[in-house]
């Protein structure tokens, strides 16, 4: 069995893995404030909620976005599994090769995502990441990484528009019935949903351009992902484990 842990400012995802079959994912609020030992009392208990806290561990790896949580999670996942969990970092043997201005400053996640679809999808592809924040990786025919976009995800959007304005309320993440508000609700929804897809469109036709290579997979992942992608004109496959595939693929690598 391995653990495969990505670390997120707004949750923390963990997949366990029985060789290539991803057995249950776990999801938790991250929390900055909390000690090894809670999230390790978490982390068992989730495990016994799935009947798998005698599991024998083998392995384990984390990417991350917080620091100040790393070395947390890591004890945490220590104590629990007897693991000593590879970070994904500098020295880190990945198979990607990121052709970027400083490959040090990519994000542990996106590196994992890239990974996961270089092992599943046909290249070219185009990488949807929608979380806390919205990022698009490139990925060019010979699986190289070429970059990314980044922009506010449409959780930040939204608490934007309900706390900084004083008329605006909170809303749930859904798409009215028609693109054409006819009431604040209904406006903001549209605003904010059927504009999140249409950006990811002209933002994936813009990338394929730069790029100068017909795009052959655009696969989202991420929380929000499958809320947003389904009113999107294109075809978009969605894989809400795109990132614990990519962790389990990194870490097999450096196993070996």
């Amino acid at each position: 069995m391995i653990l495969t842990t990505d670390i997120g400012n707004t949750n923390i995802t963990t997949g366990i893995y029985n060789e290539n079959d991803l057995l249950f994912v776990i999801r938790t609020a991250t929390d900055r404030t909390r000690t090894p030992d809670q999230y390790a009392v978490e982390l068992r208990a989730m495990l016994s909620l799935h009947d798998a806290d005698s599991f024998n561990f083998d392995g384990a790896i984390i990417s991350s976005v917080v620091p100040e949580l790393t070395e947390v999670i890591k004890e945490a996942i220590h104590t629990v599994t007897k693991q000593t969990a590879l970070v994904i970092g500098p020295g880190v043997r990945t198979g990607l090769n990121i052709r970027i201005d400083n490959p040090a400053q990519l994000g542990a996640d996106l590196v994992a995502g890239a990974v996961g679809a270089l092992h599943k999808y046909t290249m070219p592809c185009l990488v949807l990441d929608m979380g806390t924040a919205n990022k698009i990786s490139v990925l060019d025919s010979a699986g190289n990484y070429r970059g990314c976009t980044i922009s506010a995800g449409v959780g930040i959007s939204l608490r934007a528009l309900s706390t900084g304005t004083s008329q605006l309320p909170a809303i749930p993440l859904n798409a009215p019935a028609n693109a054409i508000g006819t009431n604040t609700v209904d406006s903001m929804q549209s605003g904010t949903v059927l504009g999140a897809a249409a950006m990811l469109e002209g933002l994936c036709a813009r990338l394929e351009d730069s790029l100068g290579e017909k795009v052959n997979t655009v696969v989202a992942t991420g929380g929000i992902a499958g809320d947003i992608i389904r009113y999107c004109n294109m075809d978009i496959i969605y894989d809400p484990d795109l990132i614990l595939d990519g962790l389990k693929f990194i870490l097999e690598k450096n196993k070996n």
